[in-house]
């Protein structure tokens, strides 16, 4: 359960750090931001309670693992009945070409991101699995031409 924490210079360094290198040790860490391992230790502990640190990963380059076409998919839903929207979500969930999914205020419901092979994939999977959802009443694709900015990290 995430908890209200009011973050000090020291912690914004933590997060600031921690954001660009997950991997850091906490003796690294420590000397960075000017704190003893032990306390540097404790403030990375208590901002995991509050919640503002969560699990740490490792970025994958999609075009090394076959995934180099992104697809920006807007999504019409034929409903917005409560079980629709959770049928759609749920569904989205299992797929895993499906990245980061949005619901949206404006004139369509979900924005999704999509990283795929190609166009065939893509094709495939837009006209045999997303429009065959019983939830979906259209969708508009764009296809990303070049990424100009991707980060992770947030200000803080």
């Amino acid at each position: 359960m995430k908890q209200d924490r009011v973050m000090d210079p020291i912690d914004r360094r933590i997060v600031r750090l921690l954001q660009e290198d997950a991997t850091l040790s906490n003796a690294d860490l420590a000397e960075q931001v000017g704190a003893s391992a032990a306390s540097c230790w404790r403030r990375v502990k208590a901002l995991e309670a509050a919640g503002i640190l969560g699990r740490a990963v490792r970025l994958v380059d999609p075009e090394a693992v076959g995934r180099g076409v992104n697809v920006m998919c807007n999504v019409r839903m034929r409903s917005h009945a409560a079980d629709a929207r959770q049928s759609f979500e749920a569904f989205v969930q299992t797929r895993p070409e499906v990245v980061e999914c949005f619901s949206m205020s404006g004139e369509w419901d979900y924005l999704l991101r999509i990283v795929v092979a190609d166009v065939l994939d893509y094709n495939q999977f837009l006209m045999q699995t997303m429009l065959g959802h019983p939830s979906v009443a259209g969708a508009s694709s764009h296809f990303v031409l070049a990424t100009t900015k991707y980060t992770t990290a947030l200000p803080v």
